[in-house]
C-alpha cells in the first residue's frame, strides 16, 4: 500500500459528538480531510456552523445537527438528518464530555449524575444507535469512543470523572466483543494532559493557573500537553480500514504519564 493511500476514508459517513471545540473539532477537521463525509453534532450551532463552513470551503462535505448528547429524541434526528445527506453513518467518534471536581464526600448527586449522563450514558445511547443502524444496513463500521488517562490511572479531585471514563474503557472492551463477527469495530482513545478547552478550563480552577500548567505538563514523561493533532491522527487510525484487526483496544496516547504508574 503506497503511503498517500493510508486512512482513506473516502466514501464513509463520520459522526463526531462534541465537534463544536477542541478534540471534537479537529476529529471533524481530520476525518472530513481524509474523505469522510462528516455529521458535526454539539449545542452550540454557530460554533457548528462556522466549522461546517470551514470544511466545505476546504473541499469537504459536512453537516451542523444542534442537538444534546443525553436527549433520546434529538439522538435520533441526528442520525436521521446524517442518513439524509450522506447515508448510514458507518464512524461514531464518541467524543463529547464534562468534568467536574471534588472528593466523594464533597460532590453533589446532580453533579454525579450529570456526569455520568453525558459521559457514559450518552456514549452508551448514541453507540446503540450507531450499531444497530449498521446492523439495518448491513453495512461495516467503527466506533471510537474518546476515554482519558483518567480511564486508567485515578486522579485526584476527579471522581465522578474517573469513574465514567475508567466505565468508558470496559464499555469499549465488551461492545467489541459483542459485535466482533458483525464488522463493528470499537476502540476507545485515552489522552493525556492535551491543548484544549476543556484541559485550559481545568486549570483555570487552580489558585495559581500558571503553575498548574507547569505541573501537568511536567507529569508527563515528555515534559509538555499534548496537540490536539495527535490525539485526532490516532481517531482517524483506528476509524480507517488499516486498523481493521484492532478492536477492544484502549489507546493510551499520554506523553509517557502513565508509564511508571
Amino acid at each position: 500500500m503506497q503511503a498517500h493511500n493510508l486512512f482513506d476514508l473516502a466514501g464513509r459517513v463520520a459522526l463526531v459528538t462534541g465537534a463544536s471545540s477542541g478534540l471534537g473539532r479537529r476529529f471533524a477537521e481530520v476525518l472530513a480531510a481524509n474523505g469522510a463525509a462528516v455529521a458535526l453534532v454539539a449545542r452550540r450551532h454557530d460554533r457548528l456552523a462556522g466549522l461546517a463552513q470551514e470544511i466545505e470551503k476546504a473541499g469537504g462535505r459536512s453537516l451542523a445537527i444542534t442537538a444534546d448528547v443525553t436527549n433520546r429524541a434529538d439522538m435520533n434526528q441526528a442520525f436521521d438528518a446524517a442518513e439524509r445527506a450522506f447515508g448510514i453513518v458507518d464512524i461514531l467518534i464518541n467524543n463529547a464530555g464534562v468534568v467536574h471536581a471534588d472528593r466523594i464526600i464533597d460532590l453533589p448527586e446532580t453533579e454525579w449524575r450529570r456526569v455520568l449522563g453525558v459521559n457514559l450514558d450518552a456514549v452508551l445511547f448514541w453507540s446503540q444507535e450507531a450499531a444497530r443502524r449498521m446492523l439495518g444496513a448491513e453495512k461495516p463500521g467503527a466506533i471510537v469512543n474518546i476515554a482519558s488517562i483518567a480511564g486508567i490511572v485515578g486522579l485526584r479531585d476527579r471522581l465522578a470523572y474517573c469513574t465514567t471514563k475508567f466505565a468508558v474503557v470496559g464499555f469499549t472492551k465488551a461492545v467489541a466483543l459483542d459485535h466482533a463477527l458483525d464488522g463493528i469495530r470499537v476502540n476507545c482513545i485515552c489522552p493525556g494532559r492535551v491543548e484544549t478547552p476543556f484541559v485550559q478550563a481545568r486549570i483555570r480552577e487552580y489558585p495559581d493557573p500558571e503553575q498548574a500548567y507547569r505541573d501537568m505538563a511536567a507529569a508527563q514523561a515528555m515534559g509538555r500537553m499534548g496537540r490536539p493533532e495527535e490525539i485526532a491522527a490516532a481517531a482517524e487510525y483506528l476509524a480507517s480500514d488499516d486498523a481493521a484487526f484492532i478492536t477492544g483496544s484502549a489507546l493510551i496516547i499520554d506523553g509517557g504519564l502513565s508509564a511508571g504508574k
